[in-house]
């Protein structure tokens, strides 16, 4: 999968995603980082400045339309040079005045082979260039940052844990929060008995099907108490089965047949 972030501070997105896991996927051709540095397209050859005041007054800069632009169009002419179909790639804008990102929305992201990131600064970015090339509006939170670069990072550390292959064990993908709607339940390792909390005995027994009925029923607990919102909607989709009826046994089976047998 080929990442592509539109900043002003290239150095800030190869340094957080250069290392740990991403820097292996990385290493391996699992996933291709490429910052782009919106300076390098200003107008302004001796300054590269790239923003400006806005009209009908207000406090701060705004980022300008045409180096952005200019930006996009050498993303997209590289991307079109690599690939046959010339398909547009998607382009998010991270915005907190977007849809708040969630691992539906990560699983979505994962299906496209390219991925634009468009970081914003100051008071934001003219209207006219995100009209011109957005496509997705993503927020991480209800806040607002200096800057898009740190949302943009943890957009695609995410989105790229579901790349095949990106992490060593692809299970560990499906059994973790938010993945079928419930929060992870708690994990244990050794030693067996730390500060006096013992590991439950349950995960010691080698009964997998009674491993698999504790860990869903503590997710259920854990979701219910921690994100009540997540819990209500889970119940929605998984509502409780009424216990079945025991079937009462006929008279004559209770006391022998109709002929008195026994």
């Amino acid at each position: 999968m080929n990442f592509y972030v539109m900043t002003l501070f290239p150095e800030m997105i190869d340094q957080g995603l250069n290392n740990s896991i991403m820097g292996r996927a990385i290493d391996k051709g699992l996933i291709q980082l490429d910052a782009v540095n919106i300076r390098d397209y200003s107008n302004d050859l001796r300054h590269k400045k790239v923003d400006d005041y806005t009209y009908g007054g207000g406090a701060g800069m705004l980022m300008q339309a045409q180096p952005i632009y200019d930006c996009y169009k050498a993303i997209e002419k590289k991307i079109e040079e690599s690939h046959s179909d010339k398909k547009k790639p998607r382009v998010v804008y991270v915005t907190p005045q977007g849809r708040v990102f969630n691992q539906q929305m990560a699983r979505d992201f994962a299906k496209e082979e390219d991925l634009v990131f468009l970081c914003g600064h100051y008071e934001g970015v003219d209207e006219r260039v995100l009209e011109e090339i957005v496509t997705d509006y993503v927020s991480i939170g209800d806040y607002v940052l200096t800057g898009g670069e740190l949302p943009a990072m943890v957009m695609i550390d995410c989105i790229s844990r579901l790349v095949k292959g990106v992490l060593n064990n692809d299970v560990s993908s499906e059994t973790e929060s938010f993945n079928d709607g419930l929060l992870e339940y708690p994990q244990y390792s050794r030693p067996e008995e730390w500060m006096g909390r013992k590991v439950p005995p349950i995960l010691l027994s080698g009964n997998h099907k009674k491993v698999d009925e504790w860990r869903l029923e503590k997710a259920i607990e854990r979701t219910k108490e921690r994100r009540p919102d997540m819990y209500e909607e889970w119940i929605k989709l998984h509502p409780v089965k009424p216990p079945k009826k025991r079937r009462r046994k006929h008279h004559a089976d209770e006391n022998g047949d109709k002929n008195g047998n026994n």
